[in-house]
């Protein structure tokens, strides 16, 4: 036993070692990949997504988003945790959107099945600082303007109102905003750089989710600077995409963090949430 054991620690400490473990070093990398694989083909049979995929958070993963979004609005953990159970738990929302999938002309690029992914973050803050105006840019198909028009009407119900306005160069984006989300939020068609130049209201809490690459993303957090209230929010979907938040965060003054998404059983290895807000944090209102 010791002779093995002296054998395997002068291999190990020797120049053959990488060769000496190429076997052990090739199962791991092949049981990765099979897992991979196996994800990537069962999608491939019941999926009809072309891009912008949608799934659900591992379940530690959504703990983590928890307390991401504990710590960036200064809310307890249970509160944080009981608005990710609400959106989880409305139906009516779930309905909408396979309703309006269906009567999509883009149907058979969009599945029915209700998946938000690192989008019940979103929700999420929108109900913690309860904002006063919330801006997207990158509409699409409108999956994460319905959620966050759907935490806009809940915080409504409780004496906060607000109001969602959403910009996409793309005619056929939207789809999905309709009825009382429909209500809430305000469709704008055309330039998102042009459209926050010219916004007339303070804005709380600004996603840039349109185009990533970093210019472009630098140019859309300039154009809405002069219109953010004190303590707005900014937020950058697929935050890992470039570094232009952090930046933006660091010419302003502001905080930053970055939540590194985690999807359950896909193949995606999943995006990320990055946001941008001022220290200490106050109500997210207008002033």
């Amino acid at each position: 036993m010791h002779r093995t054991t002296s054998l395997k620690q002068r291999v190990a400490s020797s120049r053959f070692a990488r060769v000496a473990a190429f076997p052990s070093r090739a199962r791991s990398v092949a049981r990765y990949d099979s897992l991979v694989l196996g994800r990537s083909l069962r999608w491939l049979l019941s999926s009809r997504e072309h891009t912008n995929f949608t799934y659900n958070l591992a379940p530690l993963n959504r703990v983590h988003l928890c307390w991401f979004v504990s710590l960036v609005t200064r809310k307890p953990f249970d509160q944080i945790q009981g608005y990710l159970d609400e959106i989880d738990e409305d139906e009516k929302l779930k309905a909408h959107v396979r309703r309006m999938t269906e009567q999509s002309p883009r149907r058979y690029l969009a599945d029915t099945r209700v998946e938000y992914g690192r989008r019940i973050g979103w929700y999420a803050i929108t109900r913690a600082i309860r904002p006063r105006q919330v801006v997207e840019t990158g509409t699409d198909k409108g999956l994460g303007s319905v959620v966050l028009a759907s935490a806009l009407i809940r915080n409504a119900e409780e004496s906060d109102p607000g109001f969602l306005t959403t910009i996409d160069i793309n005619p056929d984006s939207g789809y999905l905003i309709s009825n009382e989300y429909g209500e809430v939020t305000n469709r704008i068609l055309g330039d998102s750089l042009e459209q926050l130049r010219n916004l007339e209201s303070k804005v709380d809490m600004f996603l840039h989710d349109s185009d990533h690459h970093a210019p472009y993303e630098a140019a859309e957090y300039r154009s809405v600077a002069t219109h953010l209230s004190n303590q707005a929010f900014v937020l950058s979907d697929n935050a890992h995409c470039s570094n232009e938040l952090s930046h933006f965060a660091q010419e302003t003054g502001r905080q930053f963090l970055f939540f590194d998404e985690r999807p359950d059983h896909h193949w995606y290895p999943g995006a990320g949430l990055g946001i941008a807000w001022h220290s200490p944090v106050g109500s997210g209102t207008s002033q």
